[in-house]
């Protein structure tokens, strides 16, 4: 059975968009998140640039083997706003993004159904403007020994093309490596035949 190791996220965050109905106007946004601390930043920062906005509405999906999500209504009716957002996360099958919906309220009311609609396009616009790019999920692992077996450990590393993030060459050695997915099973037996070579999974 092939084991999926790549995930679609989007490169960079994106431009606003705008969609107006009937006076209200919605400004859409995409970033892409991995933590809660990003979320927060990417939030905080909208709220200043719109402090007169009544809505600011959001959704997000992180994660790739444990995912976490959450659909923030943000006042507005209950599911009328954040759930067709992370509708549209679902929809163009994405993680590790943050969409926000900002909304000034033009003084006529749109009814659920209205704000489900708007919600949902200025979502799907703003993923729309973005670009999609797929990223493969990788396993990260932390290697230790003695000094005395870094060259064992090293002419794996660079035979196997192996993506080394971090090293620490002293009396007792630490590697932290990088490996996609479907590659961590092959990789783990290499040097779990090592003697006194410890790998761990980070």
């Amino acid at each position: 059975m092939e084991i999926k190791d790549t995930y679609k996220t989007i490169a960079f965050s994106t431009s606003e968009v705008l969609f107006k109905e009937k006076n209200s106007k919605f400004f859409g946004y995409a970033f892409p998140v991995s933590t809660q601390e990003e979320i927060k930043t990417h939030l905080e920062h909208l709220k200043k640039q719109h402090f007169s906005a009544v809505h600011h509405c959001y959704a997000y999906q992180i994660g790739t083997e444990k995912i976490e999500f959450r659909a923030n209504d943000d006042g507005e009716p209950s599911n009328s706003a954040g759930m067709p957002i992370y509708g549209q996360i679902q929809s163009f099958e994405l993680t590790n993004i943050l969409i926000v919906v900002v909304r000034y309220f033009g003084g006529v009311k749109l009814g659920v159904g209205g704000l489900i609609t708007a919600y949902k396009t200025t979502a799907q616009m703003a993923l729309e403007s973005a670009e999609i790019i797929e990223k493969t999920i990788d396993i990260h692992f932390l290697i230790t020994f003695d000094y005395k077996n870094m060259n064992k450990v090293m002419r794996i590393i660079k035979e196997k093309k192996i993506h080394l993030i971090k090293q620490k060459m002293e009396l007792n050695c630490e590697v932290e490596i990088s490996i996609r997915k479907k590659y961590a099973g092959e990789i783990s037996d290499i040097f779990g035949t090592l003697f006194e070579i410890n790998m761990t999974k980070v």
